[in-house]
């Protein structure tokens, strides 16, 4: 069988010397496929040099013998060229896939002499139709209405669930705005927030009125973000949304049948016996798990006695409200009767999550009261039942959340489980103290940073420096659940000091990096309030060239508490080196007001419970600004915490409130992303023309 010279690209003339040094994969064959040509291209993609394959059958080259491939060989010699996707193996042994056009040289004779082949990896654009494809199925099987629109927020794409839920067809979408802003149109102030949120941050989130195609009106819950592509430009808005019609019409049917205690406004028995009958009913629906907790007071009998019937009930109101801070949104607290309470925890994820809530309202309730200017400390127990493992009736799972009450005040234990078994949870407890020994060793705890801002132009001005534990099975645990561990057990001493290494250290790292943060705020436990407090800071500070100026140290009002002169005389040593003090949750504890005037404090923090009610509860705004009076008048500054809407943020910057920390403009996030937020932050705020 006769065959083509063999020969490498760059013996035929100066132009093949030039295909030679093509990135492109070029090959030349004889007419019975063995390789004549092999330019630098096709020694990149495959891996073989000229000297390999020269001489050799293509067939070497095959990931597998398919048909396909016969076809292809088959029509480049019935028609001169073709072209097809194929599977091919470089010489490492990896199949790719290939885009393969074939052409075939005639002579001057018009006879076919030799076939030229030029090969493209196309495995990632495969890869990226797929997952095209896949999204593209998700989205249109998605049971919520999706829409993405253009610039000027004209639909250019919605899934069946957007026409479903509109009652509006294709030629009624296309082009036009989407339902819930041409519902908006008679609330301009709406959509000019949605507007300007979607201009400053990329998100909107909310409810409101949409309106169907027949003119019916309707609520929903929107989330519209910006999508920009490759280089960073903004090319599409995208909309998701979901009807909440009959999310509202069950809201208002319970409405109307709540009824509620007229001291501390919380649901009383009726309710309660409604709201825990419908969650059994859904939870043997849905395979939930729930729990009610017996909530009582020792001794306030004795309380009542001394203090008077006026006093007790303010002792109550106040204990209604730490329950109900202790909760999520959906948990319900009922007050049965005096000192009794009830908490119903619908849906828990895991049965002993009622333990982790019990021991954080006994943790608030431990804080002490204060009646006729005396502080008074509270004991409390709590009995635990749970469904469907101890009844299904809500008569039932009452008595013995009470049974296991009165079981627990018997053996002076603050919280049990009427189910001997779910005790067992104390076995689990101490299994989570044993491992938190282990994850400073472990290298499980992380510091996480939360921005501080500006709260008038929203210019990065420092951050706080917030503690997470990356447990190897759970995954990240949050400190409200170690935290109270590692202080009974004494371990949030070198928890603390690793915090405070672990800060400075990465202040330090980003000096290096060229990000200059002017201040980080780091928390103190009361156990690390210790006399040589300012000295151990001062050599780590050294270690790492920082300087105390750029600290902010977060205290506690237990920590002044005490209110002697060893308190004092810490607090002027860490102030005469340099730190700035910050005085945690204002406004929630103590707030004794001679606690600021002694003390020589930099900051004080609002606790985001006032912040949550702005800019609607009047109550939250009068503290709100009352807090704001008070550390104007002692020189102080203010920083506003959980920080979560737009309308709280407006509020905050009309008052006297300098900085604000919160979800609405940063999540606590990992150093490494705090970093890019913060060049962001600083670009941003570099790049605003001065006056």
């Amino acid at each position: 069988m006769s065959r083509c010279k063999v020969s490498t690209l760059n013996e035929l003339g100066p132009s093949s010397l030039i295909v030679n040094d093509l990135a492109a994969s070029l090959i030349t064959l004889d007419l019975q496929g063995y390789i004549t040509g092999w330019n630098k291209g096709a020694e990149q993609l495959f891996g073989y040099t000229a000297d390999d394959v020269l001489g050799r059958h293509i067939l070497m080259l095959y990931a597998d013998e398919s048909g396909d491939d016969s076809e292809l060989l088959h029509a480049v010699m019935m028609s001169g060229h073709a072209q097809m996707e194929v599977l091919r193996r470089k010489k490492n042994g990896a199949v790719f896939w290939a885009n393969i056009h074939l052409t075939l040289i005639r002579n001057d004779e018009q006879k076919p002499i030799r076939m030229i082949g030029y090969l493209t990896d196309i495995t990632e654009q495969l890869a990226v139709e797929e997952k095209n494809q896949l999204y593209s199925h998700i989205l249109e099987q998605a049971p919520d209405a999706i829409v993405i629109t253009n610039l000027r927020f004209s639909c250019v794409g919605c899934n069946a669930a957007y026409h479903h839920i509109t009652e509006r067809k294709l030629e009624q979408t296309l082009g036009q705005l989407p339902s819930f802003m041409l519902a908006q149109q008679r609330e301009s102030s709406i959509l000019q927030q949605m507007y300007d949120l979607l201009g400053r941050i990329g998100h909107w989130e909310g409810e409101l009125w949409d309106e169907r195609g027949s003119g019916e009106r309707y609520p929903i819950h929107l989330a519209i973000s910006g999508v920009k592509n490759k280089r960073g430009d903004l090319t599409h808005y995208f909309a998701i949304f979901s009807d909440l019609t009959e999310k509202k019409h069950a809201e208002a049917q319970l409405h109307r049948l709540a009824y509620f205690d007229p001291l501390t406004n919380l649901p009383n028995r009726t309710m309660l016996f409604t709201l825990l009958e419908q969650a059994l009913s859904e939870a043997r629906r849905n395979h939930h798990h729930g729990a009610l907790l017996c909530f009582n007071i020792a001794r306030f009998k004795a309380l009542n006695d001394s203090f008077g019937h006026t006093a007790a009930d303010q002792v109550l109101i106040e204990v209604g409200q730490r329950i109900r801070a202790s909760l999520r949104d959906e948990d319900v607290v009922s007050r049965f009767a005096a000192d009794e309470f009830y908490i119903g925890l619908f849906d828990i994820r895991h049965r002993d999550d009622a333990a982790m809530v019990a021991q954080r309202i006994l943790l608030k309730i431990s804080q002490p009261f204060v009646l006729s200017d005396e502080e008074i400390l509270l004991k409390a127990y709590i009995g635990i039942s749970i469904y469907p493992d101890d009844g299904r009736g809500a008569e039932k799972l009452i008595n013995q959340a009470a049974v296991a009450l009165h079981r627990g005040k018997q053996a002076q234990q603050d919280l049990l489980f009427y189910s001997p078994e779910m005790n067992q949870r104390s076995m689990a407890r101490l299994k989570l103290s044993s491992e938190l020994h282990h994850a400073l060793e472990r290298n499980e705890l992380k510091l996480f940073y939360q921005a501080q801002y500006d709260t008038q132009n929203t210019h990065i001005v420092g951050a706080e420096a917030l503690i997470r534990w990356q447990h190897p099975i759970r995954g990240f645990i949050s400190p409200a659940e170690f935290i109270p561990f590692a202080e009974e057990t004494g371990l949030i001493v070198p928890i603390g000091e690793w915090v405070l290494s672990e800060a400075i250290r990465q202040l330090a790292q980003w000096d290096k990096a060229g990000i200059e943060l002017n201040r980080l705020s780091i928390n103190l436990s009361a156990q690390q309030f210790k006399a040589n407090l300012t000295e151990l800071l001062l050599s780590k500070l050294k270690q790492h060239q920082i300087q105390a100026q750029r600290i902010e140290l977060e205290l506690t009002e237990s920590m002044l508490m005490k209110n002697d002169e060893a308190t004092l005389s810490l607090l002027l040593n860490l102030k005469a080196a340099g730190f700035s003090l910050a005085l945690d949750d204002f406004g929630t504890g103590y707030s004794n007001l001679s606690y600021l005037q002694r003390f020589t404090l930099d900051y004080l923090k609002i606790d985001q419970s006032f912040i949550r009610g702005l800019p609607d509860n009047p109550g939250s705004a009068g503290i709100v600004n009352a807090i704001c009076g008070i550390a104007s008048s002692l020189n102080l500054r203010l920083i506003a915490e959980g920080v979560e809407t737009t309308d709280q943020l407006i509020f905050l910057q009309k008052t006297a409130c300098d900085q604000i920390q919160g979800y609405l403009l940063s999540r606590p996030i990992p150093a490494d992303e705090f970093a890019v937020l913060f060049k962001c932050n600083f670009e941003h705020y570099q790049s605003k023309p001065t006056i």
